[in-house]
């Protein structure tokens, strides 16, 4: 799947904030309900539901049902996607870079004529 650019900005805006990305280093081990994750800091149970709706948006997180529990489950996939779109602008960009410097290599040594 390819992102299109609604879905690219959900995600980097997602990864944009260190509580989010937090959140999905804990969850990535296991899965674990809002009031799990919610315990871990220092903030309101609606705050952390706030910040688990934009994960979820983003399509980085999903909520699983378990028996009585709602479970809130990384989704590798969209990160797979974000981590592929980089990917091809770190090439393009390395890339350019190596032809810009062969082609200052090339100015800064003169022509050798014998």
């Amino acid at each position: 799947m390819t992102l299109n650019e609604q879905q690219l900005d959900r995600v980097f805006q997602a990864l944009s904030d260190t509580t989010r990305r937090n959140i999905l280093l804990r969850i990535r081990e296991q899965d674990q309900t809002v009031n799990a994750i919610a315990g871990e800091y220092k903030m309101s149970l609606p705050a952390v539901s706030k910040h688990l709706k934009v994960l979820e948006n983003a399509g980085l997180i999903s909520r699983i049902k378990q028996g009585r529990k709602r479970l809130c489950h990384v989704e590798p996939k969209m990160l797979d996607d974000a981590l592929a779109w980089l990917e091809f602008y770190q090439s393009f960009w390395n890339e350019r870079l190596d032809n810009l410097k062969e082609l200052l290599e090339q100015k800064a040594t003169p022509d050798k004529k014998e």
